[in-house]
């Protein structure tokens, strides 16, 4: 039997054991039940077991029904043993039982059940959808999720599904979620900075699971993170950081007006292992000479405004500039620009495939350049992908969406393919996400109380057994 059933008083869940009878009540001597971390879609289930063994938990609101169970992931072997159950909905009564695994052997505990509580009031109607045609939107989107981030402290990453729920949080005291991204390990990983850095601008990296674990959590001055890191953290691999950093010059500026011992802020490509430690770095100082520049004294303090970054489908870097208005294919072995892209660029571009300022480019899954257009020259903002003929250096245009002008955004932003004729839009000032077709028409949209930097799409399949609609 078991001995002990406890529940932690400071989350005020009621745990009630059902009169159901396993052969598992041997080995289970313990259950603590609560939140985890503090977080209400969360909840944390501490057992304690007379032998060694692994334990995992079978779990299902009683609404649906114990054929809609999921499965939590399954402990390690030993007597301890902590399960994080994630894919809960506020204030909803649940059911669960606990199995062990010891070998070939399985058992099931008898059926325990919990009442979720509400999300706090600052978590509230954050997100609203509003879709007129429901019938019109992909299946793939109403079964996947987004994920938005807070920038200001407390920093607050969201995952969202289209009905505007919130599914999935995680919360930061004392700075905010300058960028996250999620990745291919099922982890967000972010630049974090305080509210007195500038937009997109941070000095720490984390890295945590969907149960809100850290895995990573490097803060500038540790190993090799010297300078400021801003717009982009993305992964190469399950050790590999790939993040965007300003890279300062000094330089002697008399001859233009200048001070002799100038500083000229730039963009560069750092990579680090999840240590800190240095792998590999880049600078545009490599490619550029800043004195060219005619408005240096105007531009030195943001000089190019790298924005995002990216790998090309051959493993080499893709990076966008605000300030210049032009993207950058970068060699991620020898530092060599391969090419130019957009305004006085080295690619010959078709009249229609013309650009103001690159947001979120990447290659799409039809292999086009893709990426958020902020349209500033013409005040309208817009979708663009490019078809990048590399041998003969043209760029023709694949497809280009003028987004409605009321929707207009300066800066920030982002576009993603959801299938052949959807495409996700975050115009990040106006606290708007849009999914629109290849025609301009607008699906569905997401009003945020928060302006996201971006929204990433998230498969359904990428967040099982974490998250399922």
């Amino acid at each position: 039997m078991i001995k002990k059933i406890i529940v932690k008083g400071s989350f005020i869940l009621v745990l009630l054991a059902l009169a159901s009878c396993s052969k598992n009540q041997a080995r289970i001597t313990n259950i603590n039940i609560g939140t985890h971390s503090n977080n209400e879609l969360k909840i944390q289930i501490d057992v304690t077991t007379s032998d060694n063994v692994q334990v995992y938990a079978e779990y299902w609101s009683d609404k649906k029904g114990i054929k809609s169970k999921i499965s939590s992931p399954i402990s390690k072997t030993g007597l301890s043993h902590s399960l994080v159950l994630c894919n809960i909905t506020p204030e909803t009564n649940y059911s669960f039982q606990l199995v062990t695994v010891q070998g070939q052997q399985k058992d099931s505990s008898k059926i325990y059940n919990f009442k979720s509580r509400s999300l706090p009031e600052w978590l509230q109607n954050q997100f609203k959808a509003n879709c007129p045609k429901p019938e019109l939107l992909p299946a793939n989107f109403k079964k996947g999720f987004m994920l938005l981030a807070k920038r200001e402290t407390p920093g607050v990453a969201y995952i969202v599904d289209y009905k505007g729920n919130l599914r999935w949080y995680h919360t930061v005291e004392g700075t905010g979620f300058k960028v996250a991204h999620f990745t291919k390990d099922q982890t967000i990983i972010s630049i974090l900075g305080k509210n007195d850095e500038p937009t997109s601008y941070g000095s720490e990296i984390l890295e945590i699971n969907l149960q809100g674990d850290t895995l990573t959590h490097i803060k500038k001055g540790q190993g090799d993170l010297k300078q400021v890191i801003h717009h982009e953290i993305i992964k190469k691999s399950a050790n590999e950081i790939v993040t965007i950093t300003v890279d300062q010059k000094i330089m002697d500026l008399t001859s233009i007006g200048g001070k002799k011992n100038d500083t000229i802020n730039g963009d560069g490509i750092l990579i680090l292992d999840k240590k800190g430690k240095q792998l590999w770095k880049w600078s545009v100082f490599d490619d550029l000479d800043p004195l060219k520049d005619k408005a240096l004294l105007k531009t030195k303090k943001d000089w190019t405004h790298a924005n995002s970054l990216n790998y090309d489908t051959d493993g080499n870097f893709l990076i966008s500039f605000y300030n210049n208005g032009q993207i950058w294919k970068v060699d991620s072995k020898t530092g060599k620009v391969i090419w130019k892209l957009g305004k006085d660029g080295n690619m010959k571009m078709a009249a229609d495939s013309n650009f103001s300022q690159a947001h979120a480019a990447h290659i799409n899954e039809d292999g086009s350049l893709m990426f958020f257009d902020n349209g500033v020259d013409k005040k309208q903002s817009s979708v663009f992908a490019l078809k990048v003929d590399e041998k003969v250096k043209t760029v023709k245009l694949d497809f280009h969406i003028n987004l409605p002008k009321d929707i207009y955004n300066d800066r920030m932003g982002s576009a993603y393919m959801i299938d052949k004729d959807a495409i996700l839009v975050c115009c990040s000032k106006r606290h708007i996400t849009v999914l629109t077709n290849k025609k301009g028409v607008l699906l569905w949209a997401l009003e945020s109380e928060i302006p996201p930097y971006r929204t990433q799409f998230i498969p359904e399949e990428n967040m099982k057994p974490f998250l399922l609609n």
